[in-house]
């Protein structure tokens, strides 16, 4: 308790980290407070509560309740994040986007302003869907055209908004403010969550809930495990001299490859695919019993047949974004103008097979982790734990709330190291995900 006490004195005595904390505070207070206004013109009481699973409760859990409340926040941040990955994939399969990608900051400006313009069109486009889809007729107030036609503008507004803010918490604030603001929105669901399964449980399952939350703890140590875990490849670096200067003293650094590089994009990726199978057997069901009962099975997320095709796709996904993300030939080049080799290996093609087969080797453990954390929710609510609270238990929300804090306090502890403090663990330094590569 005492080491608590005295790292946050630590915390409050750094005048750029405080204000960065504060600042923060005031962001995340302005994006959740955005949440809870609703669109002009509907009646709120009228509106239809989405459930927990599916794409829809994916988009609620991540605006924090918004896309449910019909906010000027509904969308909150995804068109964006749907933007970047699309502008992610082009810059792997066009060499347009590849040159800029290559040009440094003024080719990272480019590739964000045109992100900011295709996030206005995908906002658009999913508002209109969003309008049409999840405001039921009955709680519109005044004429649907003029009702669509502006609420349109308030959307995107908002979503550019959800951007603006993020942009300033990452600038202003601390860590990746898009992730946080995505976080804050799970978080914010907690409590409720919380107390809607300990007033399921009641008195008479006091014992069971203590259970529930010992099992949430130790899933969530798990997932940090498996965000954490990493295989390390040895890089030495040979002695150069430039003038009378060593400039590399013959130093070993290591490739730091991740056991689940692919972060939560699979489980994302999976969850929007999940709706095909239950869609196309829904439009024959009145035809084939067949299509009736394969409709059935995907129309709930606890059924095996769901999950069994979830960690399917989530496998495959995971195989396939660490395959575009990370790129052993890149690596291998970048060392070896930078005159690293791998102890025991060639540089060249020979490094570039050898850093493939490891992470081929890493990638197959790491996506089975990752499937059995992305069906736990459905295994939590088989034992009867309710959905909100299933959620916390694994999937994109885990993930989410894990990363988010281990890079949040992997940057207060750097502004406590850089004032010669004591970080925030005895035991050793707080990794997150922003380990750069050796070159």
């Amino acid at each position: 308790m005492n080491k608590f006490i005295s790292t946050i004195k630590n915390i409050i005595s750094i005048e750029e980290l405080r204000t960065r904390i504060l600042n923060t505070l005031l962001f995340i207070t302005f994006f959740r407070l955005g949440s809870y206004v609703v669109l002009p013109g509907v009646d709120a009481t009228k509106l239809a509560q989405k459930g927990e699973g599916g794409l829809l409760g994916l988009l609620n859990m991540f605006s924090g309740g918004a896309f449910n409340n019909a906010s000027i926040f509904a969308l909150g941040i995804m068109p964006y994040i749907s933007a970047s990955i699309a502008i992610q994939l082009l810059t792997i399969a066009l060499p347009y986007f590849q040159k800029m990608q290559k040009d440094g900051e003024s080719g990272r400006k480019k590739l964000n302003q045109i992100t900011r313009v295709l996030t206005i069109f995908v906002t658009a486009a999913q508002a209109f869907t969003y309008l049409q889809v999840t405001i039921p007729a009955e709680a519109i107030l005044v004429s649907p055209w003029s009702f669509r036609l502006y609420s349109v503008i308030i959307l995107v507004a908002g979503t550019m908004f959800c951007m603006w803010l993020g942009e300033k918490i990452t600038d202003k604030g601390i860590g990746n403010g898009i992730s946080m603001l995505i976080m804050i929105g799970i978080v914010s669901r907690f409590p409720a969550s919380l107390l809607g399964e300990a007033q399921s449980r009641g008195m008479s399952g006091a014992l069971l809930f203590i259970i529930e939350v010992v099992a949430l703890f130790f899933v969530v140590m798990g997932a940090v495990m498996v965000t954490q875990a990493v295989r390390r490849i040895p890089v030495q670096y040979a002695k150069q001299v430039v003038g009378n200067r060593v400039s590399m003293s013959g130093e070993r650094q290591y490739i730091p490859l991740k056991l689940n590089a692919a972060g939560v994009m699979p489980i994302i990726f999976a969850q929007a695919l999940m709706f095909v199978p239950g869609l196309v057997a829904q439009s024959l069901a009145d035809k084939s019993e067949v299509a009736q009962s394969i409709a059935q099975a995907f129309g709930d997320f606890t059924t095996w047949q769901y999950n069994l095709l979830f960690a399917f796709l989530i496998i495959v996904f995971t195989f396939f974004y660490t395959a575009i993300s990370i790129n052993p030939t890149q690596i291998s080049d970048d060392m070896k103008r930078g005159g690293g080799f791998v102890p025991g290996v060639k540089p060249g093609e020979a490094t570039s097979t050898f850093i493939a087969d490891i992470l081929d080797r890493i990638t197959l453990p790491g996506a089975f982790m990752l499937a059995i954390i992305a069906i736990l929710p459905a295994v939590a609510s088989i034992f009867g734990i309710t959905r909100g609270f299933a959620s916390f238990f694994g999937g994109t929300s885990l993930l989410i709330l894990v990363g988010v804090v281990l890079d949040t306090l992997q940057q207060i502890e750097s502004y406590l190291l850089m004032r010669k403090y004591e970080g925030l663990m005895q035991s050793g330094r707080v990794k997150g995900r922003t380990e750069a590569i050796a070159q």
